[in-house]
């Protein structure tokens, strides 16, 4: 039996956790008092939105100026498209010791997760476009939470031109934090958290 047959029978009768998903953005849903960033960063095949998938999900919740680590989210998704030349980069093999799930549960629990949360990322355009792709794949529509980019965010407050662009260890080197786990969906979540943190500081200054 295919997946997503819902679809088939009913256009407009979408899963219940994209309902739910959904209903997050309600505008009579009672408002939080505090307000939940979530940070994000995916490890992917590679870098084509339409041919590429993701292999990992690292998120972190930030409520106010804290980094809450315990509220926070890894997931390993099955490789069903494989390239051997990008495991240097992020060290996810094909069969190796990470607990992987589907596509759709990995998405389904991302979403129950950041719920209507703020995302906040380095160069988060793309990573949006990579989980938007999986949902296209699912047969659902995409994001609709609000976003910051820390790369936009210090190319402001630098007063850099567009096409000037800061890499995450650059930005590491700029606020001295030190490079723990980089090139890990979890590791550059977390040092994306410290650097949305500086950045998000002294725009209030």
């Amino acid at each position: 039996m295919r997946l997503f047959n819902w679809f088939k029978k009913d256009k407009k009768s979408y899963p219940e956790f994209w309902q739910n998903y959904l209903a997050c953005f309600d505008a009579k849903a009672d408002k939080k008092l505090v307000k939940r960033f979530v940070v994000f960063d995916t490890e992917t095949t590679g870098l084509d939105v339409r041919r590429d998938v993701i292999l990992s999900i690292g998120a972190i919740a930030i409520y106010d100026n804290s980094i809450v680590v315990n509220d926070s989210l890894e997931i390993f998704v099955e490789q069903n498209v494989f390239k051997t030349e990008s495991v240097p980069i992020h060290g996810i093999l094909k069969e190796g010791k990470e607990e992987k799930q589907g596509e759709t549960e990995a998405l389904i629990k991302f979403l129950e997760y950041v719920k209507d949360s703020t995302l906040v990322g380095h160069h988060l355009h793309f990573d949006v476009k990579m989980v938007n792709a999986s949902l296209k794949r699912m047969g659902l529509g995409k994001l609709k939470n609000r976003s910051m980019d820390t790369n936009l965010m210090y190319r402001k407050f630098k007063g850099l031109q567009e096409d000037q662009h800061a890499s995450l260890d650059e930005l590491c080197q700029v606020f001295k934090i030190q490079k723990s786990d980089r090139h890990t969906a979890a590791g550059d979540a977390f040092i994306t958290a410290l650097i949305f943190l500086r950045l998000k500081n002294k725009w209030r200054k």
